[in-house]
């Protein structure tokens, strides 16, 4: 703005002056002959002298404002230019961007189809990103001040192997995921199979490994100790021995059955015996016409049953209620830990009952007193003797579970023997 009024004063300033030249010579002939003819020369030099500023003034007046408005135009047009190339650099980015989030939209709906197989496509992408990751490595040994090649080329040989290693690993646990994902139950057998923990038996002779209490006594406690106290300690460290999850488990699906033994159904350890083949009934209870199918978790308490545990044993259910028309089927699901808010909304909207929270009494009645069928022989069964689960307690036979082993001997019974060919009670 100041440099605009400098101009202005310039311009007024000049036309002034070259105003008093053009009237003190040209001005000055003309309008003192015009004057001549009305007897008023001083008077026309004078409107001679205005005009003659007012048009020279107007001349560089306009010339300056012309000046100063080509200069806004100029800039203007530079604004223009530089908003319309940034215009198409963020329509080039949004271009780019939408080019990558259709390819992402591509892999993402390609994964969807391959999770029955482990997504490779989706692990191909991370496979590559990882091996410009190892490629730093490798260029950094091979082009550095002092080259590595071979090094550099044996780096490049164990990290291919190590990808395709990882490639593998990621995608079996995929597929690990993806069929627990439809088969929740399975999630029970994960890692859980494991051998009991076993004491020393090397010295033990052939005969004396084929009792179990050899697994929880040292060889001393076991050929010295009376017979009652010899299986009551074993029993006592069967207990506080630690167990793998799957023992845990099927442990707690026989205490669950021995409660609806003692409120007199007739129950099935249907988990125990099939497995994987009983697609999450772990127990069917009957009496008379009813039935209760039963699914039990011991999970830990930092673990949660979520609605898809509720789905599967409901549709479990609903198969076994199918195959048994005209029978009043219910369901129960017993949880060592909480549920989710969802999966308890979900239980109660699908007529499920549940036993939340629901933990095992480790002193309860274990030991299984039967009559043998054929021989009448009594004959007690401990939770780690082999034919422990198919044994079934019949009261009205005289049967019955105790928590001791003296509590068994002295009504009659003898411990069960393991028989090499399975031979026996």
């Amino acid at each position: 703005m100041s440099e605009l009024l400098t101009r202005v004063f310039a311009a007024l300033f000049y036309s002034a002056f070259i105003s008093v030249m053009f009237t003190g010579w040209l001005g000055y002939f003309a309008f003192s002959i015009i004057g001549s003819f009305f007897g008023s020369t001083e008077q026309f030099n004078m409107i001679g002298f205005a005009i003659a500023w007012l048009i020279t003034f107007s001349y560089f007046f306009e010339e300056e404002v012309s000046k100063e408005s080509k200069m806004e135009i100029s800039h203007l047009n530079h604004t223009v230019n530089k908003i319309n190339k940034e215009k198409e650099e963020i329509q080039q980015t949004s271009l780019d961007r939408i080019n990558e989030i259709e390819q992402e939209k591509d892999i993402y709906k390609t994964s969807l189809l391959e999770k029955s197989t482990g997504f490779p496509t989706l692990l191909s992408v991370i496979e590559a990103f990882d091996a410009v990751k190892d490629r730093e490595v490798e260029d950094y040994l091979r082009y550095k001040k002092h080259p590595s090649v071979k090094s550099s080329e044996i780096v490049k040989e164990y990290n291919h192997k190590r990808r395709l290693a990882e490639f593998e690993q990621k995608k079996t646990q995929l597929l690990i995921e993806y069929y627990e994902s439809l088969a929740p139950f399975l999630i029970d057998y994960k890692n859980e199979i494991a051998l009991p923990e076993e004491a020393d038996l090397t010295e033990y002779t052939e005969e004396e490994r084929l009792d179990a209490t050899t697994q929880y006594l040292t060889k001393d406690e076991f050929r010295k100790l009376p017979t009652i106290e010899k299986n009551q300690r074993a029993l006592e460290r069967y207990w506080k021995r630690p167990k793998s999850k799957w023992l845990i488990g099927r442990i707690y699906e026989r205490y669950v059955g021995h409660l609806y033994e003692k409120q007199g159904y007739e129950v099935d350890y249907v988990g125990i015996f099939k497995g994987f083949e009983d697609l999450g009934r772990d127990l069917i209870c009957k009496k008379g016409d009813e039935i209760i199918v039963i699914q039990c978790k011991n999970w830990s308490q930092f673990k949660t049953i979520f609605e898809k545990h509720i789905f599967q044993f409901f549709g479990t259910v609903f198969q076994y209620k199918d195959e048994n028309k005209g029978k009043d089927v219910k369901a129960v699901f017993y949880s060592a830990t909480k549920l989710s808010d969802l999966a308890r909304r979900f239980a109660d909207e699908l007529g499920i009952g549940l036993e939340e929270n629901f933990k095992m009494n480790n002193g309860y009645p274990c030991i299984k007193c039967n009559i043998s069928g054929s021989t009448k022989e009594k004959i007690y069964h401990l939770p780690f003797d082999q034919q422990y689960d198919k044994v079934k307690i019949e009261p009205h036979k005289g049967e019955f579970y105790c928590t001791t082993i003296k509590e068994a001997e002295d009504a009659g019974f003898r411990r069960a023997f393991r028989h090499k060919f399975n031979k026996g009670s």
